[in-house]
């Protein structure tokens, strides 16, 4: 049996080439505030209903194997140590074995079996849930893959996704959105083939005012990628590139509708 805690995201951590930039950065354009970890170099991204994320230098060895800035989510899982394993059984890769944070919990990165990366951990004290719809929460996790289907066999397999629902992409095949407990936590496509990128995940941010924080952005030396567009249910976003080279996705709750 799943424990009810299981694939849920929980963390959200930005690894740059350089913090001090990358917090000047995201504190103007999503409002975050920080604060520091009480030991070593770490500063968590700090939002209205209390910690989020972290951000950190991205270590030397990751560096040296061409990865760049980006960001990466941790999911919650009843027993990091089993996870990985199943995962290995499943085709995935492990780049960070089980190891435990003082204090915190018990993590490890794994990737699933196309490539994309994402760490897996089991907390120390409970985590509380934030709402997501609220200015500055990570709202969407989109998995960009190249093997839809057999993504989705793996992470419902390992942290009990589900299909929530699909969208017709037309000649580019279906959107997946994959939840849990029948919310929708995400979507998964697959990857034109003109686009040149490795698997990997996407993270959104919701805005209260995307165009502002898009002109914020590119004020401050972002790369627009794609956007910024409304998508189906009229919500709008944008992706962009930061001043370091990590990619994520802001999002816009759509407008309310009046009432008769």
């Amino acid at each position: 049996m799943t424990d009810s805690n299981t694939g849920r995201f929980v963390w959200y951590e930005l690894m740059t080439t350089d913090p001090k930039a990358a917090i000047a950065f995201y504190t103007e354009v999503v409002g975050w505030k920080t604060r520091a970890w009480e030991s070593g170099d770490y500063t968590m991204w700090v939002g209205s209903q209390g910690p989020l994320g972290g951000v950190t230098d991205l270590p030397e060895p990751v560096k040296q194997m061409g990865v760049p800035s980006h960001w990466m989510a941790h999911v919650e899982v009843a027993d990091v140590d089993k996870t990985v394993a199943r995962a290995r059984e499943l085709g995935g890769r492990v780049h960070v074995e089980p190891m435990d944070i003082p204090k915190i919990g018990r993590f490890s990165v794994i990737a699933d079996p196309q490539g994309a990366a994402i760490s897996v951990f089991k907390p120390i004290e409970a985590m509380a849930p934030h709402d997501s719809a609220k200015h500055g929460e990570f709202c969407w996790r989109e998995l960009l893959t190249v093997d839809q289907d057999a993504a989705f066999a793996f992470y419902s397999e390992l942290l009990g996704w589900e299909h929530v629902g699909d969208h017709d992409m037309g000649p580019e095949g279906k959107y997946l959105m994959y939840g849990r407990n029948g919310q929708a936590l995400g979507g998964m496509f697959n990857m034109p083939k003109e686009m040149q990128a490795p698997p990997s995940f996407l993270y959104y941010v919701n805005v209260d005012d995307l165009d502002a924080a898009l002109a914020r952005a590119k004020d401050r030396g972002a790369k627009v990628l794609n956007g910024p567009m409304e998508v189906p249910g009229g919500a709008r976003i944008v992706t962009l590139q930061d001043p370091q080279g990590a990619a994520f996705s802001l999002h816009e709750q759509p407008a309310a509708k009046p009432t008769a």
